[in-house]
């Protein structure tokens, strides 16, 4: 484990810093070994900087998500193709070429937060999105000002759909999901619900 020498930070600059070390720390260790003591060592603070932030280690872990999710690295986009059809496929060839890496992470080293905390992924996705307005709602919003679909015909669930499956096959075979699979989702089950 490296740690960082000690420097005099403050405000954001130290914050970022005790985020980074304990995503690394995360994702080098796992939640069951990292501790606020090993996050303090690799940011080059001291641990009581931890704690003061985040009393927990639950809290600290949800913080550091939320800091790596939040960076803009490497944006999602909302696409605009034109067609319901292409930008929601669009949306999830995105979502596996950028957000694969964070996703599988989550994946590998989350099961003890959740066994810890008593939380879930959907607790952690509705975290991780609170405040923000879906990329799959702006995708149907406009849709629907297009007159491809009736929005009086979608549900939340409906509008979520795609995502929940792209989910849901990324959380099963812990890998990318691959185009024949997104096409399907698209083409097979979503669009059937929303255009008949």
């Amino acid at each position: 484990m490296g740690t960082t020498p000690a420097t005099r930070r403050r405000g954001a600059a130290l914050e970022d810093a005790l985020l980074d070390a304990a995503w690394a720390e995360l994702t080098d260790r796992g939640y069951e070994s990292l501790s606020p003591e090993s996050v303090a060592e690799r940011a080059g603070t001291s641990k009581s900087v931890v704690y003061r932030r985040w009393p927990s280690k639950g809290e600290l872990v949800r913080a550091a998500l939320l800091h790596i999710a939040g960076r803009d690295r490497d944006p999602v986009t909302v696409p605009d193709t034109g067609s319901l059809r292409g930008d929601v496929i669009a949306l999830l060839r995105q979502v596996n070429e950028r957000r694969l890496a964070l996703a599988l992470a989550l994946i590998a080293q989350l099961g003890d937060l959740h066994r810890a905390t008593g939380t879930s992924i959907d607790d952690l996705r509705v975290t991780l999105s609170a405040g923000q307005r879906s990329a799959m709602q702006e995708i149907v919003d406009r849709a629907a000002i297009r007159g491809e679909i009736d929005p009086s015909r979608l549900t939340p669930r409906i509008v979520r759909l795609p995502e929940d499956l792209f989910r849901h096959e990324l959380l099963m075979t812990s890998r990318a999901v691959p185009d024949v699979d997104i096409v399907e989702i698209v083409d097979t089950i979503f669009l059937p619900l929303v255009l008949s």
